[in-house]
């Protein structure tokens, strides 16, 4: 499976965090091997009757895989469809959205089909679905012979999971309700777009325009001692005072990260943030 790079116009550089998620899935699985599936599943694996005793089991099921196969093709879709990703992301919300995808895939099978898990699949389905999110139109030669577009790729797995996930699913070696999950969670979290990198990103561009706007106003327009243009003129600079803080807070942000922020800070993002979507 493969996509055009002529239509795509993106490389097949490896990014940052893919590199890791492969290289981590793969020591995972031959350390497996080596100390032995049972004793590695027994521990690590998700397992609904364990919920409570090892409950970093539905993290950890991720990094999982029953056999070679499994592993390969995981590793196939992370490979193919993490790095256009990651690029537009950036490394902590590709992993932020890795990881929200393997959890949803938890909760739908913990819910419909409560058995043990392992693999990287409902994280790779929400990678595959926001691959076909972003570039719908991008053909995906599947074998390296079939072009089809990520869109309707994505539609058929989905068609394909949700058929599998139907009456005798309890019988089936396959997580469909996992995959199920995956999709579903992903499909939600770009939807609400609950990635706060993304959306510093749409305030600064807002903050940007905003000063370009105050820029071109004329300087004796502000000074003008008409009534209404002095508001308009106090106006102008109390927005541009707000603007400021929100470039300090945003300079804060790249050096410390958002959890570096204090109440005020993010009630002030908040607010610019909001009075961009009332405009």
């Amino acid at each position: 499976m493969s996509y055009a790079p002529n239509g795509f116009g993106l490389s097949y550089l490896l990014t940052p965090m893919v590199k890791r998620l492969l290289i981590a899935n793969c020591v995972v699985f031959f350390a497996t091997a080596l100390v032995g599936e049972g004793l590695v599943f027994e521990w690590f694996a998700f397992q609904p009757d364990a919920i409570l005793t090892r409950p970093w089991g539905a993290v950890t099921y991720m990094f999982l895989h029953g056999d070679l196969m499994h592993l390969v093709v995981n590793m196939l879709a992370v490979f193919f469809f993490g790095p256009p990703l990651e690029a537009r992301w950036g490394a902590r919300e590709f992993l932020r959205f890795y990881f929200v995808c393997g959890l949803g895939g938890v909760v739908l099978s913990f819910l419909f089909q409560p058995v043990w898990i392992v693999g990287a699949s409902a994280a790779t389905y929400g990678l595959m679905l926001a691959f076909a999110m972003n570039w719908p139109t991008v053909p995906i030669y599947v074998w390296g012979i079939f072009p089809v577009q990520a869109r309707y790729l994505v539609g058929f797995l989905f068609v394909l999971t949700v058929w599998g996930a139907g009456p005798g699913a309890e019988g089936s070696n396959v997580a469909h309700f996992a995959h199920l999950g995956g999709l579903i969670s992903g499909f939600l979290y770009l939807k609400a777009d609950w990635r706060p990198g993304e959306r510093m990103r749409q305030i600064q561009r807002s903050a940007t325009t905003r000063r370009r706007r105050l820029a071109i106003v004329p300087r004796q327009e502000r000074s003008d001692p008409v009534p209404e243009s002095q508001a308009t003129g106090r106006r102008l600079r109390e927005d541009a005072a707000l603007y400021d803080r929100v470039d300090a807070v945003l300079d804060k942000i790249s050096a410390e990260g958002i959890g570096s922020l204090t109440p005020e800070e993010l009630r002030l993002l908040d607010e610019v943030s909001k009075r961009h979507r009332s405009n």
